[in-house]
């Protein structure tokens, strides 16, 4: 509003220091009425450009030249950096038609193409000019829009990686903690039976307990130091997989689960993910049936390796369904189901017909399974 104010007192100044006095009235009043609505002309530039249109007209049928007449470009431009089309479109029209107007009226000597022309590429500019900046206005808009746009789309996926970093430990932490809590528990059980009938059985027991103690820590801090760039935990002892089976299953009958391991097909060109996923559901599935079968009960552990596929079977002989006073189900199969439908692969979980329990998966390990992964 400043500028505009001071737009119109040049222009009014100009008008008192060159019109003659007779002449002076009218030639301000006039000025006035074509600059002093430019004041409010961002906020209402269709409303502003037809106050300045009729001032000019009304200037045009009083015969009387003035430098105000700019305001009417002004005013034009105005309108096309603020309207649509059709809006931009009417007024240049409209002011088309008064230069027309304006070179019959004030142009002599007979020189009528030369100044129409020229007043015409002025409009034409001033029109050029106001739909240029309304472009711009709106692709600077557009711009500022995707760029926020993207920002929360890239806070979300943030968001998404922390939930599923979160996920991820927390699955981690409950196999790894309810596998040897389990182990340890079954071998404090066994280790107190054989105190006096066998003490050096109970002082084995002890030491595996002790060792399976050392293991969980281990496997804690291989877990959670990936989260640090200065665990040394984290490569000195590399992730479980498929080799290490057979150590598990040593494991588990220590703790009282007589276990066989059978692996079909190489594995050694699984990624070291997939083998990571095998040796979780394997270990669960173990767990599960440490934890809800009586002893002298058997577990078998199949795992047959393919180019693109990996299936895992985990049979035990223990009774169906689960002995009275068995742990109510937890977070074990939801768990292992998630494991397992990140490679694309369903679990599936229940009791044998000719009786105990199976669990059995499929690992897609080709395109879509790597995808989903």
């Amino acid at each position: 509003m400043v500028w505009e104010s001071l737009l119109a007192a040049l222009l009014l100044l100009n008008i008192v220091t060159t019109r003659a006095p007779r002449e002076l009235p009218a030639a301000v009043a006039l000025t006035a009425a074509l600059t002093l609505p430019l004041v409010w002309r961002r906020r209402a530039p269709l409303t502003v450009f037809g106050a300045v249109a009729a001032a000019a007209f009304v200037q045009w049928l009083m015969n009387i030249p003035l430098p105000a007449d700019v305001a009417v470009l002004v005013a034009l431009y105005t309108v096309a950096a603020n309207s649509g089309r059709r809006g931009t479109l009417v007024a240049g029209a409209v002011v088309e038609g008064g230069a027309l107007l304006a070179c019959l009226r004030w142009v002599t000597d007979g020189a009528f193409l030369a100044p129409f022309v020229a007043v015409t590429a002025t409009v034409v500019s001033a029109a050029v000019l106001g739909v240029n900046a309304r472009t711009t206005r709106a692709y600077l808009a557009a711009l500022e829009e995707r760029a926020t746009r993207l920002e929360q789309q890239q806070d979300q996926r943030a968001r998404l990686a922390v939930a599923e970093e979160r996920t991820r430990i927390t699955r981690e932490m409950h196999d790894i903690i309810t596998h040897n809590l389990s182990v340890m528990v079954a071998l404090t059980d066994a280790a107190v039976c054989a105190q006096h009938r066998s003490p050096h059985k109970a002082t084995s027991a002890m030491l595996q307990i002790s060792e399976t103690g050392r293991q969980a820590l281990t496997d804690m801090r291989r877990s959670l130091g990936i989260l640090r760039a200065d665990e040394p935990d984290a490569e000195r002892h590399p992730l479980p997989g498929i080799a290490q089976l057979d150590t598990l299953a040593d494991q588990m009958c220590a703790a009282g689960l007589p276990t066989r391991v059978e692996v079909q097909g190489g594995h050694t060109h699984l990624p070291a993910s997939a083998q990571l996923t095998v040796y979780r559901l394997v270990q669960e599935a173990l767990t599960n049936a440490l934890k809800h079968t009586p002893t002298g009960t058997r577990a078998e552990v199949r795992v047959r390796c393919t180019a693109e596929t990996v299936t895992v079977d985990v049979t035990d002989s223990g009774p169906c369904p689960p002995l009275p006073g068995a742990a109510p189900p937890g977070h074990g199969i939801p768990g292992m189901r998630e494991r397992a439908a990140a490679y694309g692969g369903t679990l599936q979980a229940g009791p044998l017909p000719g009786g105990g329990w199976a669990v059995r998966t499929r690992l897609d390990l080709g395109s879509r399974g790597a995808t989903s992964a």
